[in-house]
C-alpha cells in the first residue's frame, strides 16, 4: 500500500487507518477449531479487507496494477514463483535483429521467443513453433488465446510460464491473461470487479476518518451522500447537513460550518478542496482536532480533482492518509455512455421543441457524439492526440443551442450548428489542431440533411432512429447498438490491439518499478543488481562512438548547400548526446568503484539502466522515442552510422531515412530552399509534394535531380496498397506496416494537386501530440472523412 504513491500521489495510506481495517478484518475472519486452519481463514480476511478498503480509492488505470503487485509479493514470499522468470515477464527482453521464420508472429515477437528459449523450462520453445507451425498458428491468431490451452506439452506448464509466453506472442492480451493468473492464485473474489457500495464504505467513516472523493469529469458521487443522508434524517432543510463548494473566499463558511458540527454532530460536505491551496494546512490541523474531541455522529465528505501531474499535487499527506479513499469514474464503452448522455434529458425535452422531428433527430445524434468523444479518449494518441475533459455541460448547452436555433429558423442551419457544437462548445477544449480536425469531421458525419430520411448511420450496423419517445430511445440503445468494438468510434480493430498492448507494457513496467530495490536478487544466484548495471554501463562505453571531428568536416566542404547545413547542425547535435552519455557513465563507474560518492543523480542513472528506460539527463538532449534502452541505444548506433555515411564522401544518400534525423523538419525545409534557389521561386509560397514509389530503398542507386528519395515511414490506421497507389483498409494484426520508398519534392503551393487526397500528419513517434513533423498529402479513393476518423497517420518510429 505504502508503494503506491509512487504511482499517484493521491495514493496515500496510514498506519493508523490501516490497523482499524486489519483490526476488522480480524473480528471477520470465520473461527475454526484447527489453529492452522483459522490462520489461514484470518490471512484471507485479512488480504481481501486490505485489498478491498485499497482498490476502493484507486483509478480504474491502476487496480491492476494493485492487484499483480499484491499477487506477485504475496507469491514471492511464500517461495511459489521463480525470480528469473518474474523478471523476464516484467521486463520481457527481446533479441534484436532477429527475423520470424513464421507468419503469424512478428520479427520483435520472435526476438521475445528467442530470449524465452534460452531459458531453463523453455528449451526448444522457438524449434517446436517453427515445426508444428500450424497447431501454434491457431493459438497465436485466437481472438482470446488467454482462454486457450497452449499446444503439445506446453499446455502443462505453470501459470506464470504460461504468462512469460503469452507475453512475448500475445502481448496486447496480458491485461486478460493477468486476471485470469490472479483468479487462480487468490481467488475469484479478487476479479469480480463490483466496487463496494457507498453504505460498506460509509459504514467505516467516523469523525477522525472523513469520506474522500477523488473526482473524474462528469461524475458526481455527492447525490450518495445525500441519499445516505435522508435515509438517516440528516438533510438542508434538517439543518444538520452543511454544503460548502470551495474557491472564492469559502474557506471562512466551512470552518464555521466544521466547527458547528463538530459541536453537535451534523454532516459536512466540502466540495473542490483543490481550489484553496493555502487553506489546506488548516483543514488538515482541524480534521485532526476533530478527530480527537468531537460529537461521535460527526461526519466529513470532502472532493476534490486530483492534479494534472505529481508536481501540482497539494492535497495535504494527513488528509489522504487518514480519509477512507473513493474514486468514481464515468461509464466506459459506448452502451454506457450512449445511455449517460440520454440520461441528461427526459420525454419533456424530447417535446419542449416545435420542430419534433429535427431536434429529437439532431439531440440523439449529438448524444452519440459525445459518447464517441469522450470514450476515444481509451485509444490513447490514435484516439486524440492530446487528452480533454469533455463533460456532460458540453452537451446540455449544444441541446440548448439547437433548441433556440431551430426554433429561430425556418431551414435547418446545419453549418451554423456544426460550427457552434465543434468549434465553441466542444472545440473550446481543442488545443491540437489535428483534433480540431477530427472533431469537425465527426459532426459532417453526423449532423447532415441525410439524418432526416433515414439515410445515416452514426456507427456500422447502427442508423439513426426515428421519431420515438424517451424510452424507446433507451429502449432502442440497448437493442440496435452492435457490440463493443474500435467500429463504433470509425477506427480498425487494430487500434484496439495498439491500445491494449500499450496498456499491458504500462502494467508491467510499473509492477518492474515496484520491485523492492535491494542489491542482491534473492538467493537463487542471479546477477545482483549492480553486477548488472555495470555490465551494461561497460557494453554502452565500449561501443559508443567518438564525436564527430567538427573542424575537419567543415574543411572538406567546397559549399554551404542547405543539406550540408542540416549534416553539420546533426552532428553537433549527437556530439551533445553522446558526450552527456559518456560523461555520466564515467562517472557512476567510479561511484560504483567507491571512488567518487554517489549522488542523486548517479542513483537516477543507475536505476534507470537497471530499469532499462533512457535517463533523463540522455533524453533530455536526444530525440523524442518510446523505446526501452536496449532498442534506443540500438537506435542511436544506427543513426550515427547514417550521418557518418552522409558524411563520408560529403554526397547526399540515394535515400535517406527520415527517422535518423534530431530535427526531421529541417531536412524537408531544405528541400524547399535548394529548388527555392536554383528556380529562384519564393520560399513562402512553396509546398513539398509526396508521391510514394513502388520500390524499397535497396533498388535506388542515386539521388534525384532534385527533391530527396526517403524511407523508414509507417503508417498507422491504415495501410499503402503499393499496386493501387491509394491508401487502405489495414490488416488485421498489423499495426504499422512500413511505407515504400516516397518521393519528396518542392512545387509552388498553387500548382499542389488537392483531388482525392488525404492530408496525412506524420509524427516522430506513436505518442503523436508534440512529435508532429509535416503533413503529406496522400492519393486516396475513399472519403479522406473515413481516414480522419479512423486516426491514420505516419510514423517515423514504431
Amino acid at each position: 500500500m505504502n508503494d503506491l504513491s509512487k504511482i499517484h500521489p493521491m495514493y496515500q495510506f496510514s498506519l493508523k487507518a490501516f490497523s482499524i481495517v486489519f483490526q476488522k478484518a480480524v473480528e471477520k475472519a470465520a473461527p475454526d477449531e484447527s489453529l492452522k486452519e483459522r490462520v489461514t481463514n484470518l490471512i484471507d480476511s485479512i488480504t481481501f479487507s486490505v485489498y478491498q478498503y485499497t482498490t476502493r480509492g484507486l483509478f480504474e488505470c491502476d487496480k491492476l496494477t494493485y492487484l499483480a503487485q499484491l499477487t506477485f509479493q504475496i507469491l514471492l514470499m511464500n517461495r511459489e514463483v521463480d525470480v528469473a522468470e518474474l523478471d523476464f515477464l516484467l521486463r520481457s527482453p527481446g533479441q534484436t535483429g532477429v527475423t520470424s521464420p513464421v507468419d503469424f508472429l512478428s520479427h520483435q515477437a520472435w526476438g521475445g521467443i528467442k530470449a524465452l528459449s534460452s531459458m531453463e523450462g523453455f528449451y526448444n520453445l522457438d524449434r517446436d513453433i517453427e515445426g508444428s507451425a500450424k497447431s501454434w498458428k491457431k493459438f497465436v491468431e485466437s481472438e482470446c488465446p488467454e482462454k486457450e490451452k497452449f499446444p503439445q506439452e506446453w499446455k502443462n506448464k505453470t501459470a506464470l510460464q504460461r504468462l512469460c509466453m503469452m507475453r512475448v506472442m500475445r502481448p496486447d492480451r496480458m491485461t486478460y491473461a493477468m486476471r485470469d493468473f490472479v483468479k487462480e492464485k487468490l481467488g475469484s473474489q479478487y476479479v469480480a470487479g463490483r466496487a463496494p457500495d457507498f453504505v460498506t464504505s460509509f459504514e467505516e467513516s467516523g469523525p477522525a476518518t472523513p469520506m474522500f472523493f477523488i473526482l473524474s469529469p462528469g461524475v458526481d458521487p455527492l447525490k450518495d451522500v445525500e441519499n445516505q443522508g435522508k435515509k438517516l434524517g440528516y438533510t438542508f432543510n434538517n439543518r444538520n447537513f452543511h454544503n460548502v463548494s470551495l474557491g472564492q473566499g469559502q474557506e471562512i463558511v466551512a470552518e464555521a460550518a466544521l466547527d458547528l458540527a463538530a459541536k453537535k454532530g451534523h454532516w459536512v460536505i466540502l466540495q473542490n478542496i483543490h481550489l484553496v491551496a493555502k487553506w489546506l494546512g488548516t483543514l488538515e490541523e482541524k480534521l485532526a482536532e476533530y478527530g480527537e474531541n468531537s460529537h461521535p455522529e460527526l461526519r466529513v465528505f470532502i472532493s476534490a480533482e486530483p492534479a494534472p501531474s505529481p508536481e501540482g499535487h497539494i492535497i495535504p499527506q494527513g488528509i489522504l492518509e487518514n480519509s477512507i479513499k473513493i474514486t468514481n469514474e464515468p461509464p466506459t464503452g459506448m452502451h454506457a455512455n450512449l445511455h449517460k448522455a440520454l440520461d441528461n434529458f427526459t420525454q419533456d425535452t424530447l417535446e419542449m421543441c416545435s420542430r419534433e422531428m429535427e431536434f429529437k433527430s439532431i439531440l440523439f445524434a449529438l448524444c452519440y457524439f459525445h459518447g464517441v468523444v469522450a470514450e476515444r479518449r481509451k485509444f490513447g494518441p490514435q484516439g486524440w492526440n492530446r487528452s480533454y475533459p469533455f463533460n456532460t455541460g458540453d452537451l446540455t448547452i449544444s441541446v440548448n443551442v439547437l433548441y433556440n436555433f431551430l426554433e429561430a429558423n425556418t431551414k435547418v442551419p446545419y453549418d451554423d450548428l456544426r460550427y457552434l457544437f465543434g468549434e465553441i462548445m466542444y472545440g473550446g477544449h481543442i488545443t491540437d489542431d489535428w483534433d480540431r480536425r477530427l472533431c469537425r469531421t465527426y459532426l459532417e458525419e453526423f449532423i447532415r440533411p441525410e439524418m432526416l430520411e433515414g439515410q445515416l448511420s452514426l456507427a456500422p450496423g447502427f442508423p439513426l432512429p426515428g421519431n420515438l419517445d424517451y424510452i424507446g430511445y433507451h429502449q432502442y440503445i440497448d437493442a440496435e447498438l452492435p457490440a463493443e468494438s474500435p467500429y463504433l468510434y470509425g477506427l480498425h480493430p487494430n487500434a484496439e490491439i495498439g491500445f491494449l498492448t500499450q496498456t499491458s507494457e504500462k502494467l508491467f513496467r510499473t509492477v518492474l518499478e515496484l520491485q523492492p530495490r535491494d542489491s542482491h536478487a534473492g538467493d537463487r544466484g542471479g546477477a545482483t543488481r549492480e553486477e548488472k548495471v555495470k555490465a551494461l554501463l561497460e557494453e554502452i562505453l565500449e561501443r559508443v562512438t567518438d564525436e564527430f571531428n567538427m573542424p575537419e568536416l567543415l574543411a572538406k566542404v567546397e559549399e554551404r548547400t542547405p543539406y550540408i547545413v542540416v549534416a553539420f547542425q546533426e552532428c553537433e547535435r549527437m556530439n551533445v548526446l553522446t558526450r552527456e552519455i559518456r560523461r555520466s557513465l564515467r562517472e557512476l563507474d567510479l561511484g560504483l568503484k567507491g571512488e567518487l560518492t554517489m549522488t542523486s543523480d548517479m542513483e537516477t542513472l543507475q536505476n534507470a539502466l537497471y530499469l532499462d528506460t533512457v535517463p533523463e539527463s540522455w533524453a533530455r538532449r536526444a530525440y523524442p522515442s518510446m523505446a526501452g534502452l536496449g532498442a534506443w541505444f540500438l537506435d542511436l548506433l544506427n543513426r550515427i552510422k547514417e550521418l557518418e555515411a552522409w558524411l563520408g564522401d560529403v554526397a547526399m544518400p540515394s535515400t535517406v531515412w527520415l527517422t535518423g534525423f534530431f530535427n526531421p523538419q529541417s531536412f524537408l525545409t531544405a528541400i524547399m530552399q535548394s529548388t527555392a534557389r536554383k528556380n529562384e521561386w519564393p520560399l513562402d509560397q512553396m509546398a513539398l509534394q509526396c508521391d510514394v514509389t513502388k520500390k524499397n530503398r535497396e533498388d535506388f542507386r542515386s539521388p534525384p535531380r532534385e527533391g530527396a528519395y526517403i524511407h523508414g515511414l509507417f503508417m498507422e490506421g491504415a495501410r499503402w496498397d503499393a499496386q493501387a497507389g491509394i491508401i487502405t483498409e489495414a490488416k488485421l494484426k498489423d499495426l504499422t506496416p512500413p511505407m515504400p520508398v516516397m518521393f519528396i519534392k518542392a512545387v509552388p503551393a498553387d500548382k499542389q494537386d488537392c483531388r482525392s487526397i488525404y492530408p496525412c500528419p506524420v509524427y516522430k513517434t506513436r505518442q503523436r501530440g508534440p512529435t508532429y513533423v509535416w503533413t503529406f498529402n496522400l492519393k486516396t479513393k475513399e472519403k479522406p472523412s473515413k481516414w480522419v476518423l479512423a486516426g491514420v497517420a505516419l510514423l517515423l518510429q514504431t
